[in-house]
């Protein structure tokens, strides 16, 4: 069983006056943050203050950058070519980097948002542009992944540092993908069930799909929604059963 976990959420998805999420009750629990870059959500002013209270909190922080859709918030899958993808990715990683400067912190780790991450956990040539557009930025970052998806087979292959991800908050296919958002059942709502069934994945040391089926998977981080409602309920109530079931919660 895996006795030490990150536990990390998405969050600095507000907009302007435009609210997304409880990120400071979140930063009192995760030990990671996946902070939006101004693409799919989030502007300057929010980058700032969530990467000023992360750092504050001792909370990990990361880039996560998506497709440039705020109307779609990154969930609909766009048909880009590779230089500009790549392209696109350097652009959200940088301004993260900058941003994270500007407040006295680092950025530590790279994670893909929606319907982008969606698409490179199918398509290894989509996530190795992805992957090699952000090692040219910061060839030590380490890459926070879609555990048994395409994403992990190519930072494998590229020998990145990599993070092995599963979703608390998220139902999962027989290949390790997630269920689309579209099918019933696809996000979970429950804190309770979602903790019970996170810890029984640390305890086989594998994701658990839809099905039943078992896949054996590296688990080094848990990812929590940061725009669901129920998103600090069921953080506290993953931290507090993963810490009564003797898990260890810190920064992978």
């Amino acid at each position: 069983m895996v006795m030490k976990v990150d536990l990390n959420s998405d969050m600095g998805e507000g907009f302007g006056p435009w609210r997304m999420g409880d990120d400071a009750a979140l930063l009192d629990v995760i030990t990671s943050a996946n902070i939006a870059c101004g693409a799919h959500a989030g502007d300057p002013d929010v980058m700032a203050k969530t990467m000023r209270l992360a750092a504050k909190n001792g909370v990990g922080i990361g880039a996560h950058p998506g497709f440039a859709d705020l109307k779609g918030f990154g969930r609909r899958r766009l048909n880009i070519g590779a230089e500009e993808l790549g392209n696109l990715i350097a652009y959200q990683l940088g301004a993260a980097q900058g941003m994270a400067k500007s407040v006295g912190a680092t950025v530590r780790h790279f994670k893909l948002h929606g319907a982008l991450s969606n698409m490179c956990s199918e398509d290894a040539a989509l996530a190795r542009t992805c992957y090699e557009a952000a090692l040219r930025v910061d060839p030590d970052i380490i890459l926070m992944v879609l555990a048994e998806t395409a994403q992990q087979a190519v930072v494998e292959a590229l020998g990145a540092n990599w993070a092995g991800e599963i979703f608390a908050d998220r139902a999962y296919e027989d290949d390790a993908t997630l269920v689309d958002r579209s099918k019933p059942g696809a996000v979970l709502h429950e804190a309770d069930v979602a903790a019970e069934r996170i810890l029984n994945m640390l305890r086989e040391d594998a994701i658990i799909a839809e099905s039943g089926k078992r896949i054996p998977a590296k688990i080094d981080t848990i990812c929590l929604h940061g725009d669901t409602p129920e998103a600090v309920e069921m953080a506290r109530a993953l931290r507090e059963k993963l810490s009564a079931a003797g898990v260890t919660l810190a920064q992978f």
